[in-house]
């Protein structure tokens, strides 16, 4: 028996909607596989920078969001330019990020700047009821002098570091910190 002109026209529709189906599904695995090895390799799906990696906030207000993009809920609100957080994850235009506390969120890429920053020692700050001070040393040792004393919680803007010690400026002060003593760079990180 022969189709009839109607069944050959849904006939030939379906085909072309399970080819569509077929097609968006595997563009979907292909972008799912490209993530995952961009991600394996340490580098991010969408700028190719590393992952994870620390930025600071550009503006003295972020919405930190429960998902990538501005339908998502707003789930706090970053108060201070400058603040280092960490790249964890990226999607198109948003970065999963973590700030020193812990907490987890997306932020428009628009709002992070690639200038690096450090809170001097962010987990005292919650710990004591007196607020620590830390010195800034002139040189890279324990024993230099102290060029100025920062509170547990300031930010420094990074200049270099080389493992063990930052070099660091807070407003118009500069001294020598202990790279372990900071949130916003690596323990074995070099920055030149």
């Amino acid at each position: 028996m022969g189709e009839t002109a109607v069944q050959r026209k849904i006939g030939r529709g379906l085909v072309r909607s399970y080819a569509v189906v077929a097609i968006a599904a595997f563009s979907s695995t292909l972008a799912q596989a490209q993530e995952t090895a961009a991600t394996e390799q340490g580098k991010g799906s969408v700028s190719g920078l590393p992952i994870p990696r620390f930025v600071s906030l550009k503006s003295d207000e972020v919405n930190l969001r429960t998902g990538p993009g501005k339908d998502y809920p707003t789930q706090w609100v970053f108060r201070r330019a400058g603040l280092p957080v960490e790249v964890i994850k990226e999607f198109d235009t948003w970065r999963q990020v973590r700030d020193a506390d812990g907490v987890t969120g997306w932020v428009s890429q628009a709002l992070l700047s690639g200038r690096r920053t450090a809170q001097v020692l962010p987990w005292e700050v919650k710990q004591s009821a007196a607020v620590p001070k830390l010195e800034l040393k002139a040189d890279d040792s324990e024993r230099a002098p102290a060029t100025a004393l920062v509170e547990a919680g300031v930010i420094a803007n990074l200049q270099s570091c080389d493992s063990r010690w930052c070099f660091v400026t807070v407003e118009t002060y500069k001294g020598y910190v202990e790279q372990s003593k900071l949130w916003g760079i690596y323990p074995s990180e070099i920055l030149k």
